[in-house]
């Protein structure tokens, strides 16, 4: 896309914003100093600025003309807990923290975008710009609402946008239906009796049960589920024991299931329980089962036909068609602003992050968001609100 004078000038700006708060990660709940620096460039622009929502949301509103139309743009602005590997200048200066899913730049391209739009004001109607917490595992979007977010500021609709590595730059995809699936974790901890490793036959061993619980929980996909039905469950930590010579109590499992329809959402829920209540009473230990602790799961992200129509148009409009996938398959990764989009129709979509060459994956130590697809975003951003708010 050919960039105008003032994006140019924007972009210079953008690249500053996202690489001070590269600097600066904060994790969910935590984004204090980030909520307060995108809150200080929303007032200079002139804007009516709303903070404390989700604990450190910040809101701002944009209205011109007398419609009543009303639309939401969100962008999530957490870190995450990993030790940044990169070297350049910016890098992370707070020890275990990192932007490594780009939420810097998200935040950067939604304040472009309210700088752009409250100096071109061609729009009739009202603006919300939500800047979110704690979108990695801690349900920002959800806190938001429960403390009132779409009664305090009533949307007609609400859309979101996410980079991702090897969608080229200055691409896009989006379809109507399902783009992220729904996200659950289940604990479950397996208690039998202790004893020295030397005397097996005297206890109960908790990790020999859990060890073929582990490998039982794979048949659910493979045996369980409709083929047709993309799943994933995967056992992501084990903790048992402390030393060489005994065999410990009790074995911690966590893991996480993903999916893209509440009734295969049940049916994994009961075949854990029913592997782990039988795998446990043959091995005569006990278990206690936990899903979604700390309310932990989030639901499918789902976007609506006439919303995905509108954001289809608008990036046709700012890169053309044959830059927008308009098929992309649906992603088993999960995103919070699902809750939104339960409460309110609206459009998720994916923007071009280039290349993952040299490990720049999503919640990698060397990932880097694409300073380059600044513009583009707040471009979207803009043909989107000019088209919904006519």
């Amino acid at each position: 896309m050919t960039l105008t004078n003032e994006l140019q000038q924007l972009h210079t700006e953008m690249r500053h914003w996202r690489q001070h708060l590269h600097q600066f990660p904060e994790t969910a709940y935590e984004e204090i100093q980030t909520a307060k620096f995108i809150a200080d460039k929303l007032f200079s622009f002139g804007l009516d600025v709303h903070q404390g929502l989700g604990q450190t949301g910040v809101i701002a509103t944009l209205s011109v003309g007398s419609s009543d139309q009303k639309i939401a743009l969100r962008a999530d602005m957490d870190a995450l807990f990993i030790h940044e590997q990169n070297t350049f200048f910016y890098k992370s200066h707070h020890e275990g923290k990192m932007h490594a899913c780009g939420h810097d730049g998200h935040s950067a391209m939604l304040l472009g975008a309210a700088s752009y739009l409250s100096k071109n004001r061609h729009f009739n109607g009202t603006v919300y710009f939500i800047f979110q917490p704690a979108e990695e595992g801690r349900a920002g979007a959800k806190q938001m609402i429960d403390d009132g977010l779409f009664e305090k500021f009533p949307a007609d609709c609400v859309f979101g946008m996410h980079n991702f590595p090897d969608i080229p730059l200055g691409h896009f995809a989006v379809k109507a239906g399902a783009m992220m699936a729904s996200f659950d974790c289940f604990e479950i901890t397996l208690t039998g009796q202790a004893t020295h490793a030397a005397m097996p036959h005297l206890g109960n061993d908790a990790i020999v049960a859990a060890a073929q619980l582990i490998n039982a929980l794979q048949t659910i996909v493979s045996r369980t589920i409709n083929p047709a039905d993309p799943t994933v469950v995967s056992i992501t930590q084990i903790h048992a024991g402390n030393t060489w010579n005994a065999i410990p109590e009790s074995v911690l499992l966590r893991g996480t299931f993903r999916c893209f329809s509440s009734a295969v959402k049940t049916r994994i829920t009961d075949k854990i329980t029913q592997l782990v209540n039988g795998i446990c009473a043959g091995f005569d230990v006990s278990a206690d089962i936990r899903f979604n602790p700390e309310n932990a799961g989030y639901p499918v992200t789902f976007n609506t036909e006439a919303e995905t129509a509108i954001a289809l148009k608008a990036a046709i409009t700012v890169v053309g068609e044959d830059c927008v996938n308009q098929q992309p398959i649906p992603s088993m990764g999960s995103e919070d602003f699902a809750f939104m989009l339960q409460e309110k129709p609206g459009c998720y979509i994916w923007i071009g992050n280039g290349s993952s060459e040299n490990s720049c994956l999503l919640h990698n130590p060397h990932y880097d968001f694409n300073d380059e697809i600044l513009p583009v975003g707040v471009a979207y951003w803009v043909k989107l609100v000019e088209l919904k708010l006519i």
